[in-house]
């Protein structure tokens, strides 16, 4: 129910508001505690019109950046209401770990998506040979239906979103709900960029028109790998330190960019022991009208919504130290000008002003396409990648270091059991060993970027099943694409997170909180205490 007065807010924080009528919104609360300190996050129990009439009637009155919903919740108020709305999103991970726990319920299984049919789901179950029967649904109504369509073909348990499980249990079926933890904190990250980016109440900018300095994390010893590219990689990286020219650093999508730059930052003598600002941003990912001001600040009044006593930009916040501009090869012509006449002068005017702000920035650029032949095809300015590319960085695809795979593989996975809590086996070091020919034969499109995801993935399954030996096998049941390298491994069953009987043992690691314990097997309370009472 609605408060009498509004909640107080901070003006520096944005302010979010979830929509949710079913259990997401017990993970929705859970997520919240990790990001109440960047932002001012409200839940809302309503949905579909009802919840449509309520943001609409407190907009009037209230401040309000961002909603994040889901499923055919977040789609209707989409349109709906004047605040842009982030619809949390299962990823194909969710639907496969979803699907483990669902068999260890019954191998009669449904899954119910909202408008249309999971594509990946096809090729999934004939993998595994796993037979799912797929619908979809628009309508609350239509959603019943199908669930007694399911129900009369004999289908025991289903998979979805949070109202398809509690019309499942309503119809005596079980419900596994699709959702994870990191698919509602990727819906969060995603409502908090698009607030930074239209400029509603950014949270770096706190006191007075100038950012607060932001600090390089990583360092040289991020840079992970024994092999001879990686340490001819990190002696350039020392060597570039040392100089206050432009670098470009070129490589594919995951191979570790941003990384990179933040090492030539932090083993630099300008940095000061890394005290000095780090900024990064993404040339791709702005408007080119977001992104001039992004870049170069704004005076007041210099455009609609333009912020109350001026904005500083990224050259401003990050002077005496170091802007890294990722993909810059996406950065529109117009601002290429822009750009270069301030690498020029060593100052910078804002959109809407008439003096000129000294600076004193290391530019550090990256991209993952071929910036000389865009500037072939009139696509990049000539004078501005010379004016980057003083020095220039080529970083080796993960591939074409295969003798650091495997220990990269097992650094991240002790990484992700340690995030998660958990333990790696004694003999973790020859059990990844023995996957050695999967991880190595396969080309890793992705590179670092998708090996550390494949390693969260396996830790997820591993902490849950403390007592599953990581095997070839193992291996390549959770990440069939390994087998495309055509190597011969033996069919093996789906892992799956957690057994049955395995209740009472989850319940007593989670100190007996059945809320907890029935997050952890994908279940609802109800079906928890259903269960613990049948096996009394």
């Amino acid at each position: 129910m609605r408060p009498l007065s509004p909640v107080p807010q901070d003006i520096d924080k944005p302010v979010i508001w979830t929509v949710s009528v079913s259990r997401l919104s017990e993970l929705f609360r859970d997520i919240t505690v990790e990001y109440d300190h960047l932002a001012t996050i409200e839940p809302i129990g309503l949905g579909f019109d009802e919840a449509a009439r309520h943001i609409r009637e407190r907009m009037a009155t209230e401040r309000c950046d961002v909603v994040i919903a889901a499923g055919s919740n977040g789609a209707y108020l989409k349109g709906r209401v004047s605040a842009p709305v982030i619809v949390a999103k299962a990823s194909g991970y969710d639907v496969m770990g979803a699907l483990a726990r669902a068999r260890k319920v019954s191998k009669r299984i449904g899954v119910i998506s909202y408008q249309q049919l999971l594509p990946e789901l096809a090729d999934f179950s004939a993998t595994f040979g796993l037979p799912v029967l797929q619908r979809s649904y628009v309508t609350r109504e239509d959603a019943r239906a199908t669930m007694d369509e399911m129900k009369a073909a004999g289908v025991e348990v289903i998979v979805g979103a949070g109202m398809i499980t509690d019309l499942a249990e309503e119809a005596g079926l079980t419900g596994i709900f699709l959702y994870s933890a990191a698919s509602i904190r990727q819906a969060f990250d995603d409502a908090l960029e698009l607030a930074r980016l239209t400029h509603l109440e950014a949270n770096r900018i706190r006191r007075g028109p100038v950012n607060e300095p932001r600090r390089a994390r990583r360092g040289l010893n991020d840079l992970r790998g024994e092999s001879e590219a990686m340490e001819r990689l990190r002696q350039t990286v020392v060597l570039y330190a040392r100089s206050p020219a432009t670098v470009l650093i070129q490589g594919e999508t995951g191979s570790g960019k941003e990384l990179v730059a933040q090492a030539i930052h932090r083993e630099g003598p300008r940095n000061l022991g890394a005290n000095r600002p780090f900024v990064a941003v993404n040339c791709g990912a702005i408007a080119e009208s977001l992104l001039e001001s992004e870049l170069f600040g704004h005076e007041e009044g210099a455009f609609t919504g333009a912020r109350r006593g001026g904005h500083a930009g990224l050259f401003e916040a990050a002077n005496r130290g170091t802007l890294f501009l990722d993909e810059i090869g996406e950065m529109p012509l117009g601002l290429q000008t822009r750009l270069l006449r301030v690498l020029e002068e060593r100052e910078v005017m804002r959109v809407g002003g008439t003096r000129p702000v000294p600076i004193d920035v290391r530019v550090v650029s990256a991209t993952h396409c071929d910036l000389e032949a865009r500037v072939r095809e009139g696509r990049f300015r000539a004078d501005l990648f010379y004016r980057l590319a003083v020095l220039r960085l080529n970083l080796p695809p993960l591939r074409a270091r295969v003798e650091d795979i495997v220990p990269l593989a097992e650094w991240s996975l002790k990484q992700s059991l340690a995030a998660l809590g958990a333990k790696p086996h004694p003999n973790l070091h020859a059990e990844i060993g023995a996957c050695a020919p999967l991880l190595t034969a396969y080309a890793w499109p992705g590179n670092v970027r998708e090996l550390r995801n494949l390693m969260e993935r396996l830790a997820l399954f591993l902490a849950a099943e403390p007592l599953q030996a990581l095997t070839p096998n193992f291996l390549l049941a959770i990440a069939p694409e390994l087998g495309a390298a055509g190597l011969a491994v033996d069919d093996a069953p789906v892992p799956v997170p957690a057994q049955e009987d395995d209740i009472a043992e989850v319940l007593a690691r989670f100190g007996g909180q059945r809320d907890a314990a029935a997050r952890h097997l994908g279940i609802s309370r109800t079906t928890l205490w259903r269960r613990l009472k049948a096996g009394t």
